[in-house]
């Protein structure tokens, strides 16, 4: 995968959670990045953003697990 951007599917699959949670996270921290003047995209996350705001998520490590998960 590459971009700058994480979809919400994606997000799901590398935290472990149902793609509607994920639509959830996202949307929590999309509202975050809104409050601080941030422009947004609905649905897609930063990558770098989300991998500040949890924990143990490595961007190489997420990046190999989307491409397995592909094939």
């Amino acid at each position: 995968m590459t971009g700058f951007y994480y979809t919400a599917p994606e997000v799901a699959q590398l935290i472990g959670v149902s793609r509607g949670q994920a639509y959830q996270i996202v949307r929590t921290l999309n509202n975050e990045l809104k409050e601080k003047g941030f422009i947004t995209i609905a649905g897609k996350i930063p990558k770098k953003y989300l991998q500040e705001h949890y924990y143990g998520l490595d961007l190489s490590q997420a990046e190999e697990i989307l491409k397995a998960s592909c094939q």
